[in-house]
């Protein structure tokens, strides 16, 4: 019998828990690099493509060791979208129409069938429709505000070859230099909460099934530990928690489910681990009719 939360005939809806102590969950491009923030409240945000990010990178990163068939992944850096879809067309794979190449994109791209593609981009004759995902995560948002740091670090050579020379031969009037210095952006400790949602009915259209949603929850809790950086080395999954439904549409809103995960906040910035939180409130005593609870993680 299928463990609930792999019945890819029944609606999910999730809570995650992700905590950062000296590290910068999710840089901003648009302000320099530093972690991206609510302007009004001076809470921490990630994006749920950055979520989404990790979790392409850690089913690639499984995938080139079992290979199988259908895992391959369509957003890839250095690949071109348009390329993607365009391999549908091919005489291999033996699409002759949008509707036969959007059909091969959810077979053999893990992500397409999970999280949707617009894919309506490139030559006329080599489209590959519109793809709705089945699975959609949120924001998440830290529980208090968080004090982002800008930290000076120094290098012990420049980038330049010329700048070495200058700076060992001040003679020839050129202005070099020995070191140089650069910056990493960190939130001193931050617990951020997200959710997710899977609908069962779009999962059907794309032909997810149960192996699919082994691997999304084993990627949700191997990809902060694959995906260590100098300003990403202690992010941690502290909490994942899923509400399923006896049925493809839902029981009960989703929203009334997701409010029964809660962190008391502390109300300023003084939080440095996660202890500082205490216990996790988890109101499952009284599920609705038809709701069950996993916990993978917490």
């Amino acid at each position: 019998m299928t463990q609930a939360h792999l019945d890819p005939t029944r609606k999910h809806d999730f809570v995650f828990l992700i905590d950062a102590t000296d590290s910068n969950p999710n840089g901003d491009p648009d302000n320099g690099g530093i972690p991206r923030t609510d302007p009004v409240t001076g809470q921490g945000l990630i994006t749920d493509v950055a979520i989404k990010r990790k979790i392409r990178n850690t089913i690639a990163l499984i995938n080139r060791t079992e290979n199988k068939p259908g895992y391959e992944i369509y957003v890839e850096a250095g690949v071109a979208l348009n390329t993607q879809h365009e391999r549908a067309y091919t005489p291999e794979s033996g699409a002759t129409n949008q509707s036969e190449a959007r059909a091969w994109m959810c077979r053999n791209f893990f992500d397409v069938r999970m999280f949707g593609a617009v894919m309506s981009t490139g030559k006329k004759d080599k489209q590959a429709g519109r793809v709705q995902g089945p699975m959609q995560i949120s924001f998440s948002r830290s529980i208090d505000p968080i004090t982002p740091f800008d930290i000076g670090v120094t290098r012990v050579t420049p980038t330049k070859q010329e700048d070495i020379d200058a700076w060992h031969n001040p003679e020839e009037g050129k202005k070099g230099k020995e070191t140089e210095m650069g910056s990493k952006h960190i939130v001193p400790y931050g617990l951020y909460r997200g959710a997710g949602h899977f609908s069962a009915p779009l999962a059907a259209k794309t032909g997810v099934t149960s192996e699919d949603l082994a691997a999304f929850w084993r990627a949700f809790t191997l990809m902060l530990d694959h995906d260590r950086a100098a300003a990403r080395g202690a992010l941690a999954l502290r909490g994942l928690y899923v509400f399923t439904h006896d049925d493809a549409f839902g029981r009960a809103p989703a929203h009334t489910l997701l409010d029964r995960i809660h962190v008391k906040p502390l109300g300023d910035v003084s939080a440095r681990s996660f202890t500082d939180y205490g216990t996790v409130e988890i109101r499952d005593t009284d599920l609705p009719a038809g709701i069950t609870l996993t916990r993978i993680i917490g």
